[in-house]
């Protein structure tokens, strides 16, 4: 269903409300990775461009709801705005009940988690958003999953809602990617549990040719064949669940690694080996896949012709462990740019990873969605999506 786009609207002079998704993580205050401040910059800087009277709108972290508190505050994120943008973008508090802004400025509202009701979808707190404003702007994907008053409520009361050009992108890469793949697809879902990403990677084992697990979700997989994973992460009680989906079959292909690698401790420390899978002691872990699987899982992406990535197949933070997510990464750079693969990235620890390896150039789209990449994988609607192709609707009848 078709909703209303921001690039086509007029913003001159229009007070516009802009939620975006600045949730980025901190470390005594300093950001630690702006990637979803940078994202937003081309949509900031086009209304603003446009003369627009800009709000913008984001949460950070997980308040206490009604109650300010300095950890959680946009301090920060304005400051690297102000740097971004090359103007000053004031951070105001208590702006429910007003926000002066002059044509082509912005400012940045305070926390959206500081107001109760935010993440209940509080209808008098979104009618009270909506009032702000003359068009409000859904940019922010990676809230579109979430039913709260600042990405989904305020799109039923704001006089024009339309989505923003970030928004637009991730959903039109992730309907390329899901909709109408070149196949083969592969996926490549990584994790420490399944009970995490169940719906997830049963909705994709029947959409994708080769689906490739890692992390915990592979020890389970492993155990399911019976193989003794030691004292690695896993799920006895999903057992059934990985045996189910290996076993389906008209499902995707799920081949499992051949060799991991494994320590007794979670530790850069630790001292590391490869083994060969049937070879994992009692008292180890497995940490990483080891270089034959990591050859083998080379060779589905390198004849792709689109590849999902959400999440790595070791524990990459640790360099030790980190070669078999290193070779994946590197693997889907170069079937993207050298055999025209279109490739889609998405979660917290994936973008960390791209970041890491400098693969980031090298990836069609980066989704900024975490659990909304997720979502959208499993096939569920996005309420903020819903809320917007609803409001266009209306305003066609």
């Amino acid at each position: 269903m078709p909703i209303i786009h921001m690039n086509d609207l007029d913003l001159s002079n229009q007070r516009v409300l802009i939620r975006e998704d600045l949730n980025v993580p901190l470390s005594r205050g300093q950001i630690t990775s702006d990637t979803r401040i940078r994202m937003a910059i081309p949509t900031l800087k086009s209304a603003l461009d446009a003369g627009a009277r800009v709000m913008l709108l984001s949460h950070l972290g997980r308040p206490e709801e009604g109650v300010f508190d300095e950890e959680h505050s946009l301090a920060p994120i304005a400051a690297r705005l102000s740097e971004l943008l090359g103007m000053e973008v004031p951070l105001v508090q208590n702006w429910l009940s007003g926000v002066d802004v002059a044509p082509g400025q912005i400012v940045l509202c305070e926390n959206v988690r500081f107001n109760r009701g935010e993440k209940a979808n509080d209808p008098e707190l979104s009618k009270q958003i909506a009032r702000l404003c003359d068009i409000f702007v859904m940019d922010a994907f990676a809230t579109a999953h979430r039913a709260e008053a600042s990405t989904c409520g305020v799109i039923e009361y704001a006089p024009l809602s339309c989505a923003g050009p970030l928004l637009a992108q991730e959903l039109e890469a992730l309907k390329r990617g899901l909709e109408s793949p070149k196949h083969p697809v592969v996926a490549i879902v990584g994790g420490s549990k399944i009970s995490t990403k169940l719906p997830v990677l049963d909705s994709l084992s029947k959409k994708v040719d080769v689906l490739i697990v890692g992390g915990g979700i592979a020890n389970t997989f492993l155990a399911a064949q019976g193989y003794d994973v030691g004292k690695s992460l896993y799920e006895p009680d999903l057992i059934d669940e990985a045996d189910r989906l290996t076993n389906l079959k008209t499902g995707a292909k799920i081949p499992l690694p051949i060799d991991v690698v494994v320590a007794e401790a979670f530790s850069a420390e630790a001292e590391s080996y490869i083994k060969e899978i049937n070879q994992v002691d009692e008292e180890e872990k497995i940490l990483d896949i080891g270089p034959q699987t990591a050859e083998l899982y080379k060779t589905f992406i390198q004849t792709a012709g689109t590849i999902l990535w959400n999440g790595p197949v070791g524990a990459f933070e640790i360099e030790q462990f980190s070669h078999g997510t290193r070779a994946i990464a590197e693997a889907i750079a170069e079937a993207t740019t050298t055999q025209h693969a279109f490739s889609i990235a998405g979660g917290g620890d994936t973008i960390a990873a791209i970041d890491i390896f400098g693969i980031s150039k090298k990836i069609s789209y980066i989704s900024t969605g975490g659990g909304a990449f997720l979502s959208f994988l499993e096939g569920e609607a996005l309420p903020a999506v819903v809320a917007l192709e609803k409001h266009a609707k209306e305003r066609t009848l």
